[in-house]
């Protein structure tokens, strides 16, 4: 006879491997007082744009998803001087995305397979994840990530200014309670149909007070008790159709004002907004500069899909550098004269 657990638990699951605690990583690449510092001072910035008391605009560029570090290190390095030459009138972060979300499979991201090859070695993706940020960190530069798997804040987040919800994970509760709990300004990108009543709901939920189940920094199973996160926002990104221009943008407003939400606005230039055609993003960027320099204060930043060369790639096993292997980005000279002329 077959023992019970045998045919019931785990029935469907191939290999079990152990993953290093937050805290094992966290000494492995510690979090040095000047990384401390550009994440503290990153975040007290975004704060101050989103409450007004800032008015530089936000500016997120940077890659649709890291999947190669000394590529992401050249765009930082570039990225970094335009934060400093800028610094006046813009706020500018990076990009650093690690996860991907799939509509059905794909490549999830450098923390899910860090190798590119299906061999998922998350121990060492997650590594690499935090060096990376620790380095853009020590260089002076913020930078944003999207928050997926609820687990993974435990390891990089102590490294990040701000984050966003994607358009797929904005109805998750699980993602809503995350982000109540997380230390850094939090977006909410809208529907991927356009609707804006479930990033609406995701801020009214993320800025309540709850209790769920994560890990703590030794990786014991742990009941998180969270405040609130009073800089949840909402991001713009198009859906069926673009939701940059100012007539979407008003409406947005109102829906916000209804549902006595201060209206904090950060449009997405790439996605639904451009279309997905990666040439229409400085269109979308000037436009909404537009709105701004008439008076409309409560859009507070803008988002970009930018690496070093424009485009994308499929994933192979000979790929071009400083090339994109998800969304299609702009390239390095188009961001830079965007960046300058807004």
């Amino acid at each position: 006879m077959t023992a019970p657990n045998q045919t019931i638990n785990n029935t469907n699951i191939n290999r079990l491997d152990l993953l290093l605690t937050p805290e094992a990583l966290k000494i492995k690449v510690p979090l040095t007082e000047k990384a401390a510092n550009t994440v503290i001072n990153g975040r007290a910035s975004i704060q101050n744009i989103l409450d007004g008391k800032d008015d530089r605009i936000l500016v997120i560029s940077g890659p649709c998803s890291i999947h190669d570090i000394d590529s992401a290190k050249e765009y930082a390095q570039r990225l970094k001087k335009q934060h400093d030459e800028l610094s006046d009138k813009l706020f500018i972060v990076m990009r650093t995305y690690f996860e991907k979300p799939r509509t059905n499979v794909g490549w999830k991201g450098l923390i899910n397979d860090p190798n590119l090859d299906g061999s998922n070695d998350m121990n060492l993706g997650l590594s690499k994840a935090r060096e990376l940020l620790a380095w853009i960190a020590e260089l002076g530069l913020p930078t944003a990530t999207e928050a997926l798997d609820p687990v993974t804040p435990q390891y990089i987040a102590d490294l990040i200014s701000w984050s966003a919800v994607g358009a797929r994970t904005t109805e998750s509760q699980t993602h809503r309670e995350m982000a109540s709990g997380l230390s850094m300004p939090v977006g909410f990108k809208n529907s991927t149909d356009g609707s804006l009543t479930a990033a609406v709901n995701a801020i009214i939920s993320a800025q309540s007070p709850h209790t769920f189940i994560g890990i703590d920094n030794g990786g014991n199973t742990a009941l998180l008790h969270t405040n609130g996160n009073p800089y949840s926002h909402i991001i713009l990104r198009g859906g069926k159709r673009p939701n940059y221009d100012a007539k979407s943008v008003s409406a947005c407003i109102s829906n916000l004002i209804d549902a006595n939400i201060n209206p904090r606005i950060i449009i997405d230039a790439s996605h639904g907004n451009s279309s997905k055609d990666f040439t229409k993003q400085p269109v979308v960027a000037k436009d909404v500069m537009s709105q701004i320099k008439a008076g409309n204060s409560t859009i507070k930043g803008i988002m970009l899909e930018s690496h070093l060369i424009e485009g994308n790639q499929k994933l192979s096993s000979n790929l071009a550098y400083g090339q994109s292997i998800t969304d299609s980005c702009i390239g390095w000279e188009d961001t830079q004269n965007l960046l300058q002329s807004l």
